[in-house]
């Protein structure tokens, strides 16, 4: 029986990502003893991978939503929280685990993040939203918290093996990016950045950012930052084999080694942009393409878009992160 005077929590969880008997216990026991009620679990499937079933949530008047699941199942809750004031707590399941990974949460402390979802504090950050376009002229609106990309990032994701994906994590990425680079096909962008004059370019990849780290120490936007109220565009256009080199020394070595470091960031200076790469920040963006893309948001498919307009909502989302220790300064 439920107490009204305790908060109540509800986890929506991946069935695919999670042991779910080893999850309950570890929930129950957390929840227990940080003074909640009998927490509320809610099973994702391939019909309703979150939106659905966070929304019933939401109906029950649950006072925290923690999800248990890869960056696909966190999207699409976070999708629902959406414009209320109900904060999400991360249990890191899947391949990626971004959203998390730029908390910098320890995403091995399976039952240190669960505590944190019982008794960790609030931190506001910031939410990108995107209305895609349809080639028939429809359009349809979704959340993403780490990025959107069209280009070579989208057709990377439509050419992983899902199966190897499975087993072998990240890697499976590798084989399909090398898939993906033999593609020759560019974007022609019409875009403009907020209220800016239209712009034309063509790059091999496009990525809109809400924040800029990846697995495996990659940094693809150094500047990004969760709480700036800016999505931060990123434009590549190599130029052969040379062009490919240089464009990955810069993103594993000067973004994600080099520039991690107080000294290092100094030593390079102010980033500069180039024929390869090209960084914007913008709070707002829309473009139309020559012919439609595919289009990824937080690494999962979402079709082809003809033409998108995306958004950052500054603030829009409570996600539950540690409490500070004694004595460290904020």
């Amino acid at each position: 029986m439920s107490d009204a005077t305790r908060p109540t929590a509800a986890v929506i969880y991946n069935p695919t990502k999670v042991d779910l008997p080893i999850l309950r216990e570890a929930v129950s026991a957390e929840a227990s003893a940080a003074g909640w009620d009998e927490t509320k679990w809610f099973e994702t499937s391939i019909e309703d991978v979150g939106q659905g079933v966070t929304a019933q949530a939401l109906e029950q008047d649950v006072d925290l939503v923690i999800v248990a699941g890869g960056d696909g199942t966190v999207r699409a809750v976070v999708e629902a929280v959406r414009g209320r004031d109900v904060p999400v707590a991360l249990l890191p399941s899947g391949t990626g685990n971004l959203l998390a990974r730029n908390l910098q949460m320890d995403l091995t402390d399976v039952t240190g993040n669960i505590r944190m979802a019982f008794s960790g504090r609030d931190q506001t950050i910031d939410l990108g939203v995107i209305r895609i376009e349809r080639e028939d002229g429809s359009r349809d609106e979704h959340a993403f918290v780490v990025m959107t990309g069209l280009g070579l990032d989208a057709k990377m994701i439509a050419n992983t093996d899902e199966n190897l994906k499975a087993k072998a994590g990240w890697v499976a990425y590798v084989k399909a990016l090398i898939t993906s680079i033999r593609d020759p096909g560019e974007l022609h962008i019409r875009f403009r950045l907020d209220e800016d004059a239209p712009r034309r370019a063509t790059v091999h990849t496009l990525i809109l950012g809400n924040c800029g780290s990846l697995q495996a120490n990659i940094v693809l936007m150094p500047e990004a930052n969760l709480e700036d109220g800016l999505m931060d565009l990123m434009m590549t256009r190599p130029r052969g084999v040379v062009g490919w080199v240089r464009l990955w020394l810069k993103v594993a070595w000067t973004n994600g080694i080099v520039r991690r470091t107080k000294a290092g960031r100094a030593l390079i200076g102010e980033h500069k942009n180039d024929a390869n790469l090209h960084y914007e920040t913008a709070a707002t963006f829309t473009a139309r393409f020559s012919k439609p893309e595919e289009i990824e948001l937080d690494g999962d498919g979402f079709g082809k878009a003809s033409a998108l307009k995306a958004w950052i909502e500054p603030r829009a989302l409570r996600v539950r992160t540690p409490t500070p220790s004694p004595g460290r300064s904020e």
